[in-house]
């Protein structure tokens, strides 16, 4: 079944929060552990299913690994997801010269064996690659404030590297098909900073391409940006995606009406905010206003606004599906 059919024959609104890092209490595993052993992360993700009942199975969010793929610095953690260090490209020269790695180069394989091992698990639940977007990933790259500043100073250098990004991008996506998984979730933060504008010329455009390779046959994209705010639902409707992730920043009641219908929107309570630092009470009563929020809109996945850290409260998490599951 896919995740759409899901959204469609719920009977409450589907609860989706972005989460494998959560798992790691219930496995004795760290992130260091989790983001480069696929054994590991996969045990991780069944664990946080089967104490949290999920109905999608997922990889980690962890966007530094298709930089890491091109060369650049990665630090790790036992304790905080991955993050890239320095830029490896400083100028449009090293863009031109940067030459696109195959898929599985890195910890790129880690993910696609984590997926081949989750569909494979015999629960029979959607399973949904993570993976980071075009303009993200050049951001990873260049720098992101250097790549934001880019768009208008070296449109040329950026582009170049946004292209290079697509290129190993749907290629990725493809083996994430290939090894069995029924989705990905694109990852866009960077892009959501941009102007409406600027979004739909260098990452829209680009998103829509690795959508029309891998789209179809059951396999379903879900384009997330985190900072994009309903001045951006133009820009990211271009990229042809039907399935939108959105973070604290989108009014969700605006997206479910500015976008087609039949679009499903997934989103939007903070991590740090509502899942780590609030109390179960407060975590109940700000799924229970955000659903209510959206008219009983059986478009709508309830869900955090990006992935959620290893230290989220299980307590909290409890309350979230709770609240999820007696809402109508």
């Amino acid at each position: 079944m896919t995740l759409s059919e899901i959204v469609r024959n719920a009977k409450s609104p589907l609860a989706m929060p972005v989460a494998t890092f959560p798992g790691a209490a219930l496995t004795g595993m760290t992130v260091r552990e989790i983001v480069g052993n696929a054994a590991k992360q996969s045990a991780t993700q069944i664990a946080f299913q089967g104490r949290f009942g999920t109905q999608v199975l997922m990889t980690c969010m962890d966007l530094s690994v298709e930089a890491e793929a091109f060369g650049a610095s990665v630090t790790f953690s036992d304790t905080e997801v991955p993050s890239v260090r320095g830029r490896l490209v400083p100028d449009g020269e090293a863009a031109q010269a940067l030459p696109v790695p195959e898929v599985g180069a890195v910890r790129t394989r880690v993910y696609i064996e984590t997926v081949e091992r989750l569909a494979a698990n015999g629960s029979g639940l959607p399973v949904f690659a993570g993976m980071i977007g075009p303009f993200s990933l050049a951001g990873r790259l260049f720098g992101v404030s250097e790549s934001l500043l880019a768009t208008a100073s070296e449109p040329e250098a950026i582009e170049t590297l946004i292209e290079k990004a697509t290129s190993f991008l749907s290629a990725y996506a493809a083996a994430f098909k290939a090894a069995g998984a029924s989705g990905i979730i694109i990852a866009e933060p960077s892009a959501g900073l941009l102007s409406p504008r600027a979004l739909a010329g260098y990452s829209s455009r680009f998103v829509r391409r690795i959508i029309g390779r891998v789209e179809g046959g059951g396999f379903e994209v879900i384009l997330h940006n985190c900072a994009a705010k309903a001045l951006h639902l133009a820009a990211v409707r271009e990229s042809g995606a039907h399935i939108f992730h959105f973070g604290a920043p989108m009014d969700i009641p605006a997206a479910l009406q500015a976008l087609p219908p039949g679009t499903t929107v997934c989103g939007n309570l903070d991590p740090s905010a509502v899942f780590v630092r609030s109390t179960p009470d407060v975590v109940a009563r700000l799924t229970r206003d955000l659903i209510s929020s959206t008219g009983g809109n059986r478009n709508f996945v309830v869900s955090s606004g990006c992935d959620l850290p290893a230290a989220t409260p299980h307590e909290n998490l409890d309350a979230f599906f709770r609240e999820a599951a007696t809402s109508h």
